[in-house]
Formats: C-alpha cells, structure tokens, sequence
C-alpha cells in the first residue's frame, strides 16, 4: 500500500541496503544532505511531506535499484525469505517467474559460469524470482551455506545477482577470482589495475585483488533476510 508512511520507510530500507544513513543515500543521489531528514518529512504546519518523484528516480539511479526493487521495500511487500529447490514463502509477488539457484560452496566449482559470470551448464537448482526475470538476463541465486558472512547473511540466505551490471563503490557483489574462489564483498575501490573489497564478517579480513586474477564480478541486488 502506497502512503506517506511506507513510501519512506522503502526508502530508509534503500539507504540500509546499501550502507549509508538516509543523509548519505541523498548526498549520493546528488540532492541536498537533508532531504531525507525525519524532520523534513512533516512541513512546520503539521502537514505531510512526500519525496518527490525526481528524488527517487535520482536515489534508483544513484544505488542502480530498479523500480520494481524499491516497491518491494515498501512494508508488506517484500520477499522475507526463499527455500531452496523453487519454492518460496507466500508473498504477494509470487509466480512472476523462476532463477536459477546454486548453493555458494559450489560456486567455486568449474562448469557453473561463463567467462562472463553468467549462469552456465548443468546443475542449478530454481527458485522464485518476485520480478520478471525477463527484464533482468542473467539474474541468478546463491544460497548462503555455512556462517561465515555473518552477520549480515546467516546460513540459508539467497542472495539475487545480476552479472553485467554496473558496479560502484559501497555495493554488495559476489566476486570469482581465477583461482576458483568466489566470495560476497563490499566493493571499496576499483581501479584498472587493483580491486578492494570489504569483508561482511569482522572476523574475515578484507581482500585486494590484480584486475588480472579476477574473473568476474557481480552486483548482489536482493538477498533474502
């Protein structure tokens, strides 16, 4: 349900996901530091204020959301949860089409991707998929397995990644390294020699890559919590 309410909540869900505090997401965005204040979302006489619809569009293209990803924030929409083998909690975007699903201890396995780090060859599970997989070629998942991501993903998590997207400093990504080993990460930095990525477990230490012993990279844009 569209309302003043919820269409701020998605967008403070917006800034979370993508680590920054609703200041942050607007400053990326371009706009004025304070447009997301919770103060400035009710006018000095009471009455309530709604981001604009060029504020959001400037925050999608900011964060490389989609529009149908940023509906999904508003409260009583979102996907909480997926299982594995296709079937997924009820929810009220469910039957928009399937994905396919591969458990990440096997991710660093030959034969799953292409050069490009799109889905290939035999294997692969599906699971459910809130959007029209159509409008996003080469979407996939990967099912959390084991606990070291925590705390930000637990075991049984499904990360949803679009290879081919464009990435950008703060984004969550799932990388494969020539050697085999695929990781999820925060892009800190990417330069056309060296990558650095962030670790999502304090406990793991932070990673930097030659460009050359990369394989690929790919931009996490859902994950189910």
């Amino acid at each position: 349900m569209l309302s003043h309410q919820t269409i701020w909540s998605a967008i403070d869900t917006l800034a979370e996901r993508n680590q920054l505090t609703p200041s942050g997401l607007a400053r990326r965005a371009g706009l004025d530091p304070t447009s997301f204040n919770k103060s400035k979302r009710l006018g000095p006489d009471g009455r309530l204020r709604w981001p604009s619809t060029e504020s959001i569009a400037k925050v999608l293209d900011a964060t490389g959301a989609s529009v149908d990803q940023f509906l999904s924030y508003l409260p009583g929409t979102a996907i909480t949860g997926f299982a594995a083998g296709g079937a997924a909690l009820p929810d009220r975007h469910s039957g928009h089409g399937t994905i396919p699903l591969l458990g990440f201890a096997q991710a660093g396995s030959g034969g799953f991707f292409d050069d490009g780090g799109f889905p290939a060859g035999q294997g692969w599970d599906v699971v459910e998929f809130p959007a029209d997989p159509a409008k996003k070629a080469g979407v996939y998942a990967l099912e959390i397995q084991g606990e070291s991501m925590m705390p930000l993903y637990r075991d049984g998590d499904v990360l949803i990644v679009e290879p081919g997207a464009q990435v950008r400093r703060g984004d969550r990504v799932v990388v494969k390294t020539r050697e085999g080993e695929v990781m999820a990460k925060v892009l800190a930095r990417q330069s056309a020699r060296t990558i650095d990525l962030l670790s999502l477990n304090p406990e793991h230490p932070n990673r930097s890559f030659d460009i050359a012993d990369v394989e690929w990279i790919a931009r996490i844009i859902w994950a189910s919590q």
